[in-house]
């Protein structure tokens, strides 16, 4: 029997953040128990640290660079041959979505479609619901240093949640789904109601790795980010643990309501495929930063990923994998061939227990910046925001521009721009990535490999949409690499 397909998807959620994952705070106890009966991918990365670029990703099972939607604006020229919705379109399956799309598709794509839901806006079915959207927009994207004054059933989780629920209890049993929920939180703005507002004091929140000094280290996009930052809202860096402790206490809320869509998707008898991610990370005052923006940070690319269900083993892996992989793995789920150009790999094989080719998946590859050249940090271009007042959006001109590629393989962590110089860390040890050892002598071999690496997979990335006279030869799980003999160890 065909299983029903779960994919439940939050916007800007921090990888590490909950107990299982080694936080000392109990943000997601739900969801670390999920995790616990299931596959829990801890090296899980973003394609890109934006939600556009993500979501499509994941959608198409595409790098950035081949569907071509490297901003947040441009979902509508996304390029690919085939996506989920096809997919399952194809496998007849009943396609269910509820919450924030951020994607090509929209409400004509699925039988239900309950949206669009953003940051600060939904469908609003009473007054209390409008007013508290009202009150949302008032934030400008800020903190709130108050409890939200209004019902936890206004939450935009909530009435998500909600929306989701009615779909399952419309949809046919006797038909496979999918129920895709897919929550704006704990994006920006940062706002939670009692009793999560207090569920941490600011004074407990556990410490940030480095502060805005860590940000003009860096230099470039995250020294003029920071700047922006501090010159539009003087000395908001001091409020940061009110920031975290809010994030902190959306975390809890959103596991509550994943809880309950839970329990109300075991109304349906059907094998299940759960599927559990995040586009991209928040800095959560890492480097003095609200949000995200600027540079390949592990504070963003890093998300979590947790695989659930019929048939699944309960693990944890540490192969470093990608959103880009989800489309590969619900098509091997549901019996489907990868439609063309999809650059992903099946991750079924290694959640139902496999041993993993270490050639396929000793690192991952993800992508930033729109223009090819990197702006300097002294620049002030025209922006689609105004340098007056406080309202600000952290993906701009400015910490777009440029092109970067960015290579994971066990502690190493390899960034090469288009022209700006090389970067080089030992995340194990240096894990805000502020030691560059790009030029250090004692790590040219590591670099030499890294760098191999990262040929190998631009080469593998190469489009090969459209489709021609030429027959791709087709591989077991999208593997390219898993009868290699190339030398990929992810050791010293």
């Amino acid at each position: 029997m065909r299983p029903d397909i779960v994919i439940v998807m939050t916007d800007q959620q921090r990888a590490g953040f909950t107990r299982r994952s080694g936080y000392p705070v109990d943000t997601m106890p739900f969801v670390d128990r999920l995790a616990a009966a299931g596959t829990d991918f801890t090296q899980a990365y973003t394609s890109a640290p934006a939600c556009v670029p993500a979501r499509t990703s994941l959608l198409t099972g595409r790098f950035p660079s081949a569907h071509q939607v490297r901003q947040n604006s441009t979902p509508a020229h996304a390029r690919f041959a085939g996506d989920l919705v096809d997919v399952l379109r194809a496998a007849e399956y009943q396609l269910h979505f509820a919450g924030k799309p951020h994607m090509p598709r929209g409400a004509g794509d699925f039988d239900t479609y309950n949206g669009p839901y953003f940051h600060t806006r939904g469908p609003e079915r009473d007054e209390q619901e409008k007013a508290f959207d009202r009150w949302l927009e008032r934030l400008d994207h800020g903190v709130s240093e108050e409890p939200t004054p209004y019902e936890l059933r206004c939450q935009l989780p909530y009435r998500i949640t909600s929306d989701a629920l009615a779909a399952v209890d419309e949809a046919d049993p006797d038909k496979p789904g999918l129920f895709w929920v897919s929550y704006p939180e704990p994006h920006n703005p940062y706002q939670v109601p009692e009793p999560y507002f207090s569920m941490v004091a600011p004074d407990n929140v556990p410490d940030r790795i480095t502060g805005p000094e860590g940000a003009e280290a860096k230099g470039g996009s995250y020294a003029w980010l920071r700047r922006l930052q501090d010159e539009k809202r003087p000395g908001y860096d001091g409020g940061w643990r009110r920031y975290a402790a809010n994030y902190l206490g959306m975390l809890r809320l959103l596991d509550d309501q994943i809880q309950r869509l839970h329990e109300g998707l075991a109304k349906r008898t059907r094998p299940r495929l759960t599927i559990v991610l995040a586009d991209h990370g928040d800095y959560v005052g890492e480097y003095g930063l609200q949000r995200k923006g600027a540079g390949l940070s592990e504070f963003l690319m890093r998300i979590p990923l947790i695989v659930a269900g019929d048939g699944v083993a309960t693990q944890r892996r540490d192969e470093p994998v990608s959103i880009v992989d989800i489309l590969p793995t619900i098509c091997e789920a549901v019996g489907q061939p990868l439609p063309e150009g999809v650059q992903g790999r099946s991750l079924l094989p290694l959640a139902h227990g496999e041993e993993a080719p270490e050639a396929e998946f000793s690192s991952i590859i993800a992508e930033q910046g729109f223009g090819g050249r990197a702006r300097d940090v002294t620049d002030r271009p025209p922006l689609h925001f105004s340098y007056d007042g406080p309202t600000f959006d952290e993906l701009n001109t400015v910490t777009q521009s440029g092109s970067a590629r960015m290579l994971r393989s066990g502690r190493w962590k390899l960034i090469v721009h288009a022209d700006l110089a090389g970067e080089l860390y030992d995340v194990d040890a240096d894990p805000a990535e502020l030691d560059n050892l790009f030029e250090n002598e004692q790590h040219l071999a590591v670099r030499a490999r890294l760098l191999h690496q990262l040929a190998r997979w631009q080469a593998r990335l190469t489009d090969d949409l459209p489709t021609g006279a030429y027959v791709p030869l087709r591989l077991e799980h999208n593997w390219r690499w898993a009868h290699s003999t190339t030398p990929t160890s992810r050791e010293n």
